[in-house]
């Protein structure tokens, strides 16, 4: 839990290893990491609402906080993962450019449309009966971690993050993992509760296509892929639960 916290947040935890098998726990507990960053969006919203403040407003800022809360990681692997798949040439090529650091077109207009996608959603949810979909959403984007990293899926690179936790995680428990969280889901959207029982099966199934292409495309993940499938499984959820 301790390696967790310190890869997915700023939270000052030092972890006693670093290795495969501590990644492979870290990624297994990713979602109860994704519960404390919920319950912090849910209460930046409510505080929000108490105070009157515009639903956009408050949902950019919930947005902003999470990003400085969790190093803005997961924004820019979803960015550098757009301008990959966005690249022409082989996968060598797609690597180069994902690691090169600078946000290219296709990334920035991920980021633009996640990012409002994103605090329109929260803005929506937040405040109301439905803050149980905030947490909901944010614990799926964790969750989506264990996707990336089910057994049988390569790194696309020798080194760095992906390497590490690559088919590392237990099938059965990732299993469990989505579908306690597509019965809270039910939960979570009452008395609409069909939304979450939809949302989160298709947040699971956004990110198993991710994967897919990833591999096709770069040969398998990267940390910059974890993160684009922790966002985009974190924006499904949302986009589900604010249909009425």
């Amino acid at each position: 839990m301790r390696l967790a916290l310190s890869w997915l947040t700023i939270f000052p935890a030092r972890p006693e290893q670093v290795d495969a098998a501590a990644g492979r726990r870290a990624i297994t507990v990713a979602p109860l990491v994704g519960l404390l960053l919920g319950a912090i969006a849910a209460l930046t919203l409510l505080v929000a609402d108490l105070a009157g403040m515009p639903g956009l407003l408050a949902g950019l800022l919930t947005v902003g906080l999470l990003a400085v809360l969790t190093r803005g990681m997961h924004l820019d692997g979803l960015a550098d993962t757009a301008d990959g798949f966005g690249c022409y040439g082989p996968p060598e090529r797609a690597l180069a450019v994902m690691r090169d650091g600078t946000a290219g077109p296709f990334g920035v207009v991920t980021l633009v449309v996640v990012i409002g996608a994103q605090a329109a959603a929260f803005g929506a949810l937040g405040g109301g009966p439905r803050w149980g979909a905030v947490v909901l959403a944010v614990m799926a984007g964790r969750a989506a971690f264990g996707l990336c990293c089910l057994p049988g899926v390569p790194a696309a690179r020798p080194d760095g993050l992906g390497a590490l936790v690559a088919g590392s995680a237990p099938a059965g428990v990732v299993a469990a993992w989505w579908a306690g969280l597509t019965v809270a889901g039910g939960l979570a959207t009452l008395p609409h509760w069909w939304l979450g029982l939809f949302g989160v099966p298709l947040a699971a199934g956004a990110v198993l296509l991710l994967v897919r292409h990833a591999r096709r495309r770069f040969g398998g993940i990267t940390g910059d892929v974890l993160g684009a499938a922790c966002e985009i499984a974190t924006t499904v959820v949302l986009a589900v639960c604010t249909l009425r």
